[in-house]
């Protein structure tokens, strides 16, 4: 049996059928990864990317260091990794990366006598990425997410100096790679601009050769009239100006011509440290039409510097600055080419790329490498050349302090979003343009943020975040793909004299602007030629109508110009863009529930989501299903050939996690959906996650809904819920709380986990086992033990008599006190798991002085409550304001009641009418008991769900005949309101046809539970896609009588996470003032906050029941005191009699 024919029958819509499958979703990660290993080539057929190139540019190591040569070199000649001491789940467990160790072949060559030493060498361990495309750090899953920044290349853009419109160009090379140069007109000189130094762009060309009249003949190519202007180069020759250049750009150093080909070499003409990269150099060769191969802007050969594409920048610059349109530029065999001229829109994804992890990683790398091989210099210089050996001068600290602080403190290294399949899935696919090396919250302005028009099919318009980052994190689009250089592509399918072939192209945005391309939408007759005689396609963004024969391409799919989250949104195209944001973001904080069940109304991305994120078993092999357990499935091959990855023979085994915690804290359980004899496909989900639903996404529930005012429990986006879907578990989510103590050796003596502590009952002690740890499956409350622990209690120092009998008598018992780890304050639950770290044990690297460490895992059963924040796929949500018993809520006419009341009021003004149509169509689905897809941008129409409304009601009214049952009178009087209102025709009497009218309104006749009586007019019901969302009450709510108070203020703390009091600030204290409640006042200010005095007074009268005492001087009028004596001004707090008031208590020396 497949799963097919499991569950619900699933009904797709949609006209326009994909004429390519979804990618791999997480192949921006993993493809990145595997180019930077290179692991499947042979070290000597390695491409200069990646691992390979972060070698190939430190060594070889042979510079001489201070005019001294070291007369070694020490050469790179191949790399690998050897095998990971531990799976993925083995580090999960002991809190370690899952890495493999690093060697590299490294030769040291003796210049003098020609010996070569070769040894293998330990460059450190490096991180390997999980089949999912993440990374096990320490233990803890992380992402590390893609960095969307300036390419390199050359650039174009304008001013306004006054009236005058002055053109600049600018050089930029790959990060950290050598300077940027910026080239622009001054006074009618062209300057250019390096390190922050303004020279005449004569200077360097004479450099580079050209004399006076060459230049002229550069400058007067545009402006036939223009002068040579006069500079301080005039009429010097290449070594001349190259000694003033280097005293501009070097002002305190002396000039000399060894040491100035040195320096401009270093700048512009050395490849390891100026790189242009190649989608530098593309870009260049791109915009000015050249085809040069070289990397650097200048070469260095014989002595004498060359330009290798300065000399094109400046005249395509002049070029534009005189308002040529097109400037003739030799390619590579000498032809001369009119290349159009144009400034750069620097937000056009042709100008933007993107840093995947394999390029970090090796920037990273090449910064611990460039450490190591200063390190490996000074060790040539000053130790002994014939003892030194490869392993002897390399030292591997700096490239593990590079790993260690790049995977561990980078802003683009982030603890993985596992809250449900989807979020992890969206934390791969995402990019960000904050980091090293990229913008800012405060700098980024409005134009980089905005939505350009080539995010059309690479970068969707609609997922980001709501705050400060909006604009500057952004998603994937679907079918989006980055390619070798780093541009976004998009594909599109082939146009050939009207007819639309199958054949798919990916392209980039500067690629796709040279044609046009028609929407997926467009409609086509069966021999792929276009319907109409005018087809709606757009040239660079702007859409216009076209023939047939004017399109070059067609998009491959509607849902390309979204992201995956988006992508799950049905009836998107009715949804307002600011709504859909919403709802796109709050699906990726559903909790996975305990009963999964996958929408009623989808889209058909839900089983790619499932497939790709890696939180389900996705069989690899295909065969027949011979043994399912809880833990374990087996796959016996069909095939004679076996598999890679086989167990034993033929048969392949998976296994299952159980009842793990996520990052967030929320439960990763996989339990089978096969039976033992079905038969699975290689890529067939054959055990669900969390939140999956016989593969496919399941992130919330369909249930009954009615959009209604309801006695105001509705309110602002209060939510009014079913008892019953509390009662059936619906919303019921499992959370597990990881606990941990230490032991450690301190200076009193070592603590000691155990199960002997003082001052305790058995009963408290009940549910620990022999060693003071708590048993699996026992059920814990806030307060009880987890772990038993004592440590020494400190003691006074003892009298020299006490010393004398304590070596007489021997040592007396040393008193011990209670450490024990116990539950927190709302928390609590059954314990799942307890594991135990002892120092010395095989893999387990604890903390310096800590003996041994327990970690205790706790699950918690959570059901829907009030205060829980819920919400819908179309960004309607808010907080479960009510739960009422199942009889009261609104019923149906056949005595269904709805599970959840929704306020009207939030659809109107926020235009997310997706929500309605999903509400209609989900009514349909429950009516029939069968499910929809209805794709993004080709959903079913409203007249098909009217339709299928009205033959479901016509059902249900003959169903009702044939039972005998006649229509209520209170029904009659709703249908007659109904069409006093206009919301049906008035049918004069003929109840039935009013009944078919208003089922192809979606709405529906309702009585209160609570007085049986109808509700006055028709009202929206059907079943919609409900998700419980990650923001609970139950970790929100917080209490605090008395607790810990800041040092220097001594007011109390603030926030749950240090169990802190409100802060009753400048705002509460003039209510209070308006309302003259000043003994009220002074108390919050004094003894409920910093009083120290006054608040000890007070809690010891409560104690023994007595009046509170008044307060004494508050701590932050004393820091206030102090801040203006800082300030020089002598305060001092004065009595009745003038006299002063020592406010310190004698702490502070009298002046």
């Amino acid at each position: 049996m497949s799963l097919k024919n499991k569950g619900p029958r699933i009904e797709r819509f949609g006209d326009i059928a994909d004429v390519i499958p979804l990618p791999n979703l997480t192949e921006i990660q993993v493809n990145s990864f595997r180019a930077f290993l290179q692991e499947d080539r042979a070290p000597d057929a390695r491409d200069y990317t990646g691992l390979q190139s972060a070698f190939k540019e430190v060594f070889p190591i042979d510079e001489t260091e201070k005019g001294r040569s070291t007369g070694l070199v020490l050469d790179f000649l191949e790399y690998r990794l050897g095998e990971p001491p531990y799976t993925p789940e083995e580090c999960r467990e002991k809190d370690v990366t899952y890495q493999a160790p690093m060697y590299a072949k490294l030769q040291l060559i003796h210049k003098d006598s020609g010996l070569i030493k070769e040894d293998q060498v330990f460059l450190g361990d490096l991180p390997l990425m999980t089949e999912d495309g993440s990374f096990v750090i320490n233990g803890a899953d992380r992402v590390i997410i893609s960095q969307i920044h300036r390419s390199p290349g050359v650039y174009f853009t304008s001013s306004y100096k006054g009236i005058k419109k002055m053109y600049t160009g600018a050089i930029i090379p790959m990060p950290k790679r050598g300077p940027w140069i910026e080239l622009e007109f001054a006074g009618g000189i062209l300057e250019m601009k390096v390190n922050k130094r303004k020279f005449p762009v004569a200077m360097l060309l004479r450099v580079l050769g050209y004399d006076d009249a060459s230049l002229k003949s550069l400058f007067t190519e545009f402006e036939p009239d223009m002068e040579l202007p006069e500079d301080k180069s005039a009429g010097m020759g290449a070594d001349e100006a190259l000694l003033r250049l280097f005293t501009v750009l070097r002002p305190g150093d002396p000039p000399k011509r060894d040491k100035a080909i040195q320096y401009l070499y270093g700048l512009l003409a050395d490849p390891r440290r100026y790189d242009l990269g190649e989608p530098g150099r593309f870009k260049m060769n791109t915009k000015l039409g050249v085809n040069r191969p070289e990397r650097t802007l200048l070469t260095f050969q014989d002595g004498k510097f060359s330009d290798a594409g300065l000399v094109d920048t400046i005249r395509y610059l002049m070029a534009l600055q005189y308002g040529r349109e097109t400037v003739g530029m030799a390619d590579a065999d000498g032809v001369i080419n009119d290349v159009p001229v144009g400034e750069d829109d620097i937000d056009h994804l042709g100008n933007r790329r993107v840093r995947t992890v394999g390029e970090l990683l090796a920037d990273q790398l090449r910064v611990g490498m460039g450490r190591m091989a200063r390190g490996v210099r000074e060790r040539m210089l000053l130790g002994n050349p014939d003892a030194a050996t490869p392993t002897k001068l390399v030292n591997n600290r700096p490239i593990v302090a590079a790993m260690r602080e790049f995977f561990g403190r980078s802003q683009l290294s982030q603890f993985k979003d596992q809250t449900n399949p989807l979020s992890d899935l969206r934390h791969k696919r995402r990019i960000s343009a904050l980091g090293p090396g990229g913008l800012t919250r405060e700098r980024a302005g409005f134009d980089v943020r905005d939505v350009h028009r080539t995010h059309y099919g690479r970068i969707c318009p609609i997922e980001t975040p709501e705050g400060a980052n909006i604009g500057l994190i952004s998603s994937l689009a679907s079918y989006a793909k980055v390619n070798d250089l780093g541009f976004i592509e998009a594909p599109y399918r082939k146009v050939a004299g009207g007819q639309v072939s199958d054949d798919v192209v990916y392209m980039t945005a500067d690629i796709e602007d040279r044609y046009t391309v028609a929407q997926a939408n467009s409609p086509l007759n069966s021999d792929g030629t276009f319907s109409d005689e005018r087809v709606l396609a757009r040239r660079k963004g702007d859409p216009l109508w076209y023939t047939p024969e004017e399109v070059d391409y067609m998009d491959v799919s509607p849902k390309q110009i979204v992201s995956i989250n988006t992508s799950l949104i049905p009836f998107l195209e009715h949804d307002d863009a600011n709504r859909a944001l919403m709802g796109s973001n709050m699906q990726s904080q559903a909790v996975p529930l305990v009963r999964a069940d996958s929408p009623a109304v989808g889209t058909g991305v839900e089983r790619r989501v499932v497939t790709d994120s890696g939180t389900s078993v996705v069989s690899d092999v295909t065969g027949r299903v011979t043994y399912v357990d809880a833990r374990v499935i087996q796959v016996t091959l069909t095939e004679d050939a076996p598999a890679a990855g086989m167990n034993q023979g033929n048969v392949r085994t998976f296994e299952l996690v159980r009842f793990t915690r996520s990052n967030q804290g929320t439960n990763l359980d996989q339990h089978p959906i096969v039976d033992i004899g079905d038969t699975v496909t290689a890529g067939q989900v054959i055990a669900d996650g969390p939140a999956s639903d016989l593969g496919r996404l399941a992130l919330g529930q369909n249930i009954t809904i009615a959009i209604m005012p309801f006695d105001g429990f509705n309110f602002e986006d209060a939510i009014c819920i079913s008892e019953g879907l509390v009662r059936k578990d619906f919303y019921t989510s499992v959370h597990i709380e990881k606990d941990e103590i230490e032991a450690r050796d301190t200076k009193l003596g070592p603590e000691k986990i155990t199960r002997d502590i003082p001052g305790l009952s058995e009963a408290a002690l009940r549910d620990l086992d022999e060693d003071g740890i708590v048993r699996v499956g026992a059920e814990v409350k806030p307060g009880d033990i987890l772990v038993g622990k004592t440590s020494f209690k400190g003691e006074s120092e003892p009298t020299p008599e006490e010393r004398l009998l304590r070596s007489i008598f021997g040592e007396k018992a040393r008193e011990v006190k209670d450490t024990s780890l116990r539950v927190q304050s709302g928390q609590g639950g059954i314990v799942v798991k307890t594991v135990r770290f002892r120092r010395g044990d095989e893999g387990v690297d604890l903390k310096p002085g800590v003996r041994e460490m327990v970690r205790v895992y706790v699950a918690q059963k959570r059901q829907l409550q009030v205060g829980d924040k819920v919400a819908n796929r179309h960004g309607n949500k808010g907080v479960v304001s009510k739960i009422m018993a199942p009889e009261d809520m609104p019923y149906l006419e056949d005595g269904t009641p709805v599970d959840l009341v929704f306020n009207p009021l939030g659809v109107p003004s926020r235009m997310n009418l997706g929500q309605i149509l999903e509400t209609h169509l989900g009514e349909v689905a429950r009516l029939t008991g069968q499910k929809f897809e209805t794709p993004v941008f080709d959903s079913v129409t409203e007249a098909t769900i009217k339709e299928m409304l009205e033959v479901a009601a016509a059902e249900r009214i003959q169903k009702n005949k044939d039972d005998g049952l006649e229509l209520d009178k209170r029904e009659q009087e709703v249908l007659d309101r109904a069409a006093k209102l206009g919301v049906i025709t008035d049918t004069q009497g003929d109840y039935e046809k009013s009944q078919m009218e208003l089922s192809r309104t979606g709405k529906s006749v309702l009585y209160d539970g609570r007085t049986g009586e109808p509700i006055s007019g028709p009202v929206v019901v059907g079943t919609m896609y409900v998700m419980k969302l990650y923001h609970m009450v139950e970790d929100k709510l917080h209490a605090r009588s008395t607790g810990p108070y800041s040092l220097i203020t001594q007011q109390p703390l603030g926030g749950k996470a240090q169990f802190g009091g409100q802060r009753f600030g400048e705002m509460e204290v003039w209510a209070l003032e308006a309302y003259g409640a000043a003994h009220t006042l002074q108390e919050m200010l004094t003894i409920k906050s910093d009083d120290i005095d006054g608040r000890d007074a007070a809690y010891q009268s409560i104690v023994k029941g007595e009046e509170v005492s008044g307060s004494t001087i508050p701590e932050s009028f004393k820091v206030l005191v102090k801040e203006l004596h800082s300030l020089g001004l002598d305060v001092e707090v004065l009595d009745n009699g003038d006299r002063a008031v020592d406010i310190f208590e004698g702490m502070m020396p009298k002046r």
